[in-house]
């Protein structure tokens, strides 16, 4: 990570207009390349984490990193391999690099609202999201910036960093977010086309829920959490295509097979929150 000339963590950037500026060092936001260069060079690494439990009838497999010296909470991270049968690389995709908070929104159920601050440029952009949970969880606020990369090369391969933004010095900006509990996480999402057809989904990630609900907490359901969301994933793609289907051939009344889409974990929150209530929101 080092290499790439910034450092991925829970810290938020500060903005203070634009351009984008991170108030601490003065400088510009990283430019896409160096963020997604960070993206990669993390991911790389996770072979080597601790290896977790697997989860969804054993097809997300988990592992995990240590709070390191420059880390603001530890690192969790999940891989998966999907068949055509599941999602291609182009559906995949099409949902994740492209309009990803507003079809998170769409799966995630504790995602009420999410709100575009503002489009940087066709491949990044500043969003905020809106989470809610029962009593006594307090709604959650998260902030990201967001930057996707999508390879011109064979394999197909494409990249999302999210990273946490902190808009209190932009009162325009600030106005857009909801009231709630302020959160944080950044992740790295890849989507990669195998040698054997398939797609492996990997993503890793580091937040913190704010509030008072302990960082043990968080972290004791983040594996089954990130998890979840492979699942809630591929219900509402198999859903959306069973319409599709439908629509295009309307004499069939049969519905459309969707395979096994049972989450048998808690609720997933884009593996930005825990769903375990704390002693106070």
């Amino acid at each position: 990570m080092s290499e790439s000339g910034i450092y991925l963590s829970i810290t938020p950037l500060k903005i203070s207009g634009l351009p984008l500026l991170c108030v601490k060092t003065s400088r510009q936001i990283p430019s896409e390349d160096e963020i997604i260069k960070a993206g990669k060079q993390l991911l790389e690494t996770t072979p080597s984490w601790k290896q977790g439990k697997a989860y969804q009838h054993n097809t997300v497999k988990t592992f995990h990193r240590a709070k390191g010296p420059k880390d603001g909470t530890a690192w969790f991270g999940r891989v998966s391999e999907h068949t055509k049968e599941d999602a291609t690389f182009d559906e995949f995709w099409s949902r994740l690099g492209e309009n990803k908070a507003e079809n998170e929104k769409e799966y995630i159920p504790e995602i009420k609202k999410v709100t575009l601050v503002k489009q940087i440029s066709p491949t990044q952009s500043v969003w905020t999201l809106y989470y809610t949970f029962p009593p006594p969880v307090s709604p959650r606020v998260f902030t990201v910036v967001q930057t996707t990369w999508l390879s011109p090369d064979a394999p197909k391969t494409g990249i999302i960093v999210s990273i946490p933004v902190d808009l209190s010095d932009n009162a325009e900006y600030a106005t857009k977010e909801e009231k709630g509990v302020k959160g944080r996480y950044v992740s790295v999402e890849r989507l990669q086309e195998l040698e054997s057809g398939k797609v492996e989904w990997r993503m890793a990630t580091s937040s913190t829920p704010g509030g008072k609900i302990p960082q043990f907490v968080a972290d004791s359901s983040m594996a089954s959490t990130i998890s979840r969301d492979v699942a809630h994933f591929l219900e509402w793609l198999h859903a959306n295509r069973a319409k599709t289907d439908a629509s295009a051939t309307p004499g069939d009344t049969a519905p459309a097979e969707t395979g096994d889409t049972t989450a048998p974990e808690a609720p997933a929150a884009a593996a930005t929150t825990t769903e375990t209530p704390g002693p106070e929101a």
